[in-house]
Order: structure tokens, then C-alpha cells, then sequence
């Protein structure tokens, strides 16, 4: 098995960690904290605007702003972005000091520092090349407010005890 990113780029899994044999999505109690963690964290983010358009157009215009497609940094300081400013968060982190942030919380402060100061990657930077390897099995970009299938039903089955043992924080969630 391979890696496998889920929902969105960047954050990549070990397939066998998260699905089981038949393909669906493992219960998180059978996950590695780590990547239980990464999971929830996710979820939250599937169908949300892109931080550097929401630092644009900021909560009015909220609409004005893509929904992201790929994630970076750690839990509890990722930075959400869509295609059109993925170039300037990796403008930021391989040639403006970003990389001094990595494995850090601080990464999602740092860069919207930089980018509300107006940096920016240059004109024509090359961001990432994206190889889909089966590009008619990947699903179409979520929507506002997408989902994991599975991950939300057992979330809103979880009881405060199973919330405490898997060590979550589902302060974003409604459940």
C-alpha cells in the first residue's frame, strides 16, 4: 500500500492506516494517534475557504473566497489554500524564511503575517506539480461544508468517555 491523501493534498496517510480491507475509512480507535489527529483535523477543513483569500476578502465576502485544496503545517497550525495562492505559501516557506516554521504551530501565524504585509510569490514561481496516479478515481473538489464519508457519523457517535480516551479536540465540530 501506499500513500493517499484524503479530502485534500498535501497531509498524506498511509494507506493501511486509514482504510481497512474493504476500502472504508478505519474506526479512529484503530488509528495511530498521530494520524487520528490529522484525520479529525481534516475533516474540519474539507469545503472551507482558502486563509489567503480569507485574508482578502475577509467574512463579508466570504464567498469571494476559493475553497481550499491542499493543507500544510501541523495540526492546530495549518494553513489552508486553494490553487491560485498555493505558490505563495511555498514562495514563503523554500525562499522567505517559512522553513524556519515547519513542524511548528506558529506556521499558519507566520505565513499570514507575511502574506498580509503583502508578500507574494513572484510572477511565473512554480509552485508543486500535482501527479494524479488514477485521475478517474479522484473525486471532484469538495464543496462548502464537505465530508469524510463515515468519519462524521462516528464522530456524532463518539460519547464525552470515547472523546476523552482518543485524546480529540472537536471544539470545531457540531457535535
Amino acid at each position: 500500500m501506499g500513500k493517499v491523501s484524503i479530502g485534500l493534498r498535501g497531509w498524506r496517510f498511509d494507506e493501511d492506516e486509514v482504510f481497512d480491507a474493504e476500502g472504508e475509512l478505519r474506526e479512529l480507535g484503530k488509528m495511530e494517534p498521530d494520524t487520528r489527529q490529522r484525520i479529525v483535523r481534516l475533516s474540519a477543513f474539507i469545503g472551507e475557504p482558502c486563509d489567503a483569500c480569507f485574508l482578502e476578502h475577509g467574512q463579508a465576502d466570504v464567498d469571494q473566497c476559493n475553497v481550499g485544496a491542499v493543507i500544510y503545517g501541523e495540526p492546530l497550525g495549518e494553513v489552508l489554500l486553494c490553487e491560485d495562492h498555493e505558490a505563495d505559501f511555498l514562495y514563503w516557506f523554500r525562499e522567505d524564511g517559512g522553513s524556519e516554521f515547519k513542524g511548528e504551530t506558529e506556521l499558519r501565524d507566520r505565513f499570514h503575517e507575511w502574506f498580509m504585509k503583502g508578500g507574494r510569490a513572484p510572477e511565473g514561481y512554480a509552485g508543486l506539480e500535482h501527479v494524479d496516479e488514477e485521475p478517474d478515481r479522484i473525486p471532484d473538489a469538495p464543496e462548502r461544508a464537505g465530508e469524510i464519508p463515515g468519519l462524521e457519523e462516528e464522530l456524532e457517535d463518539l460519547d464525552d468517555d470515547d472523546i476523552e480516551a482518543l485524546d480529540l479536540d472537536l471544539s470545531e465540530f457540531d457535535v
